[in-house]
């Protein structure tokens, strides 16, 4: 039997569109009035907030990592951000201007493009995988941070990225190493298989041996495809929003833009990291954080990776702070900001405390 590429495949939102396409076809109407309530001004910031430094670090095969960093480059502390599956950088919008705000030239801010995503250079498909990506991380961190103690926040594969980081260089964690605080958003440390997306129970069954073939398929047609995803950008915001957000009320402008990270994702780098996604397994990654201190935050209608999936890395993890967040999906840093910046900042705080440092008077930097 022959497999028709759908005309929407786009990570972990698009891949399921041929599923939901035709129960949401019903709200295209809908999507002209919520464009219509977008504020430019804010949609334009988004991807595009100032930056100190701009730079491209080479990973071990030699792909380009795209990174920027806030703050000065003697700060006491670094915090590296790690984003997930078919995002940027930029998907750390709201966090990167609460912690410049909150404590100024006392941290620098890093932020990576992962590899075949935003503005870093597309990989060997054999080499998209979780366990590259931590390696990734690690040549982002000799780069940018080669000396003083680190933190860092990890945002679904991103989270999965600090984990497998973990599991490969254990030395570089607290106790002994220099990563002595690590932050887990809407993360999984491994059985995404038996996730069901939201979807009833007998679709979902049928996504684990059938999405892989559409991938495979719609990797090897990728002009195609991606023609498709231009054609149906109505559609690429409904499911995005059905899939990544559980209010009603989210900004319009942080849906075109999560939208437009996600269709900015090629199909094939899609389809390449899907089956390491599938089959990653970090429990012995987070037995080598334990040493770490630790924030844990899932959002309780998180169809993608389940709260269940933040509740278990907080149990591996005994001394870790666990805040499930309701009413809030998978993108969690963007639909409830407050909800990751609160708690960040006080991860943060609580490191500088360590330091020796007194706690900031009045506000930090402003640009």
């Amino acid at each position: 039997m022959r497999l028709r590429v759908p005309a929407i495949v786009g990570g972990a939102v698009g891949a399921v569109g041929l599923v939901t396409a035709a129960a949401a076809a019903a709200e295209h109407r809908q999507v002209s009035k919520q464009r219509q309530r977008i504020d430019p001004r804010a949609a334009a910031s988004f991807g595009a907030l100032p930056t100190d430094r701009n730079y491209r670090v080479a990973a071990e095969d030699g792909v380009s990592l795209y990174v920027e960093e806030v703050g000065p480059l003697d700060a006491p502390l670094t915090v590296v951000f790690a984003h997930g599956f078919t995002l940027a950088l930029g998907s750390y919008h709201f966090q990167r201007l609460a912690l410049e705000q909150r404590f100024g030239d006392r941290v620098r801010l890093v932020f990576f493009d992962q590899r075949s995503h935003g503005r870093s250079e597309k990989s060997p498909s054999l080499d998209c995988t979780i366990e590259q990506t931590g390696r990734d991380l690690a040549a982002v961190l000799d780069a940018s941070a080669p000396t003083g103690p680190i933190a860092l926040v990890g945002h679904s594969m991103g989270g999965m990225t600090v984990i497998s980081l973990a599991e490969q260089l254990p030395a570089r964690f607290h106790p002994d190493g220099r990563i002595r605080a690590v932050a887990l958003i809407n993360t999984s440390s491994g059985g995404l298989r038996e996730v069901t997306l939201g979807l009833p129970s007998l679709v979902a069954k049928l996504r684990g041996p059938v999405l892989p073939m559409v991938l495979r398929r719609a990797a090897k047609s990728v002009a195609l495809v991606e023609a498709g995803r231009a054609l149906g950008k109505d559609l690429a915001w409904i499911i995005t929003k059905r899939l990544s957000f559980a209010a009603k009320d989210v900004d319009p402008a942080v849906v075109a833009y999560s939208t437009r990270m996600i269709s900015s994702t090629p199909v094939d780098v899609v389809a390449a990291f899907y089956p390491s996604l599938m089959s990653y397994d970090g429990s012995l990654g987070l037995m080598n954080l334990v040493g770490c201190r630790a924030l844990v935050i899932g959002g309780e209608d998180d169809s993608l990776t389940p709260v269940a999936h933040s509740e278990m890395i907080a149990a591996s993890l005994p001394a870790a702070t666990f805040i499930a967040v309701p009413d809030t999906g998978h993108l969690l840093m963007l639909e409830r900001p407050d909800a990751v910046d609160l708690p960040l900042i006080g991860l943060i705080e609580q490191e500088l405390a360590e330091l020796g440092l007194a706690p900031p008077v009045g506000a930090g930097r402003r640009r």
